[in-house]
């Protein structure tokens, strides 16, 4: 078997997702169907790409080393087809989607796809979300579910709109065994002698405006680890080794509790951006709607603690 561009978008995926049902749901194959073809890919290479345990499917070495070059491969195509698409289908526009969180962009490209017809919509996903912004600046994209943070606010131009979908406080997860767990919502201050473990600055803000927060509130976080894997940080914080801010949609479960930060001190914005002059400028309107039912439909599934969301999240119409 040679591999083809199919086999590379499944590896990518699947590791998007982590976990072969959702990504199963994504391709529209059935669970055996996807199992199937993963150890096709997987015997051609020769290796092991994934491992699977209780908490999803998480990438070997192996596995790294290979998606890093499909995804590569798969964007580069992608980008061949757009802008290949602009110059001799003017009846079948290609929306190019940008994500940065799978909270809204996933959702958001399928309900596109399914909305507004004989469009074909393209998701990209990237993490960091000034990198989304310099692409639909430049016309690469031609829109963008993203996010921001207080004091680094996404601007609309004269070349492209942003529109607010929701605002989402930051939580925190904590081991289930951490004292602090009993409380119905933990004080930042409270966080102080914690070890945390935290992503990498994703360009935008991130974590810059949560360090201000910490500072405010009269400390410096001690940010022993620092990791971009969802399933390495799962891992230590359920290992009560350290605490991580999170996103309130974080799935709490498997030794890890979530929980609200009194008064919110930081928050994130659900941000779509689109050109005006693009192929979705006309159907704005639906398209903002749709992010909105992406949010809220992901939030309701995912989210431990949906009351808290809808007490402390803002939703802007």
């Amino acid at each position: 078997m040679e591999l083809e561009l199919r086999h590379l978008r499944t590896l990518c995926v699947i590791a998007e997702t982590g976990s072969l049902t959702k990504a199963a749901t994504v391709l529209r194959l059935s669970q055996p169907a996807l199992t199937a073809r993963l150890r096709r890919v997987e015997s051609e290479i020769g290796a092991s790409l994934f491992d699977r345990g209780p908490r999803g499917v998480v990438p070997t070495a192996v596995g790294e080393f290979v998606l890093a070059r499909a995804r590569a491969i798969t964007h580069s195509v992608a980008d061949l087809h757009m802008g290949a698409a602009r110059y001799f289908d003017a009846t079948a526009p290609v929306i190019a989607l940008g994500g940065a969180v799978g909270s809204v962009s996933v959702g958001l490209a399928e309900r596109m796809g399914e909305t507004l017809a004989g469009m074909e919509v393209r998701l990209t996903m990237e993490y960091s979300p000034r990198l989304l912004w310099d692409l639909i600046a430049a016309g690469r994209l031609d829109a963008i579910a993203t996010v921001d943070y207080r004091g680094y606010e996404l601007s609309s131009t004269s070349d492209i709109e942003c529109v607010t979908i929701a605002r989402e406080p930051i939580f925190v997860a904590l081991a289930e065994c951490d004292p602090l767990v009993g409380h119905s919502e933990v004080a930042l201050p409270d966080l102080a002698d914690r070890t945390w473990v935290m992503t990498p600055s994703d360009g935008a803000g991130w974590p810059d405006c949560f360090h201000a927060a910490c500072e405010h509130a009269g400390f410096t976080p001690r940010v022993r680890y620092t990791s971009p894997s969802a399933e390495s940080i799962r891992d230590l914080v359920a290992g009560n080794r350290a605490v991580t801010a999170c996103q309130a949609v974080y799935r709490g479960g498997d030794g890890i509790a979530v929980r609200p930060l009194t008064g919110s001190p930081v928050e994130m914005r659900h941000v779509l951006a689109y050109r005006r002059e693009g192929p979705i400028a006309e159907h704005a309107a639906s398209v903002i709607e749709l992010a909105q039912d992406a949010y809220w439909a992901y939030a309701k599934q995912y989210a431990n603690q949906f009351g808290e969301i809808l007490h402390h999240a803002q939703l802007v119409h």
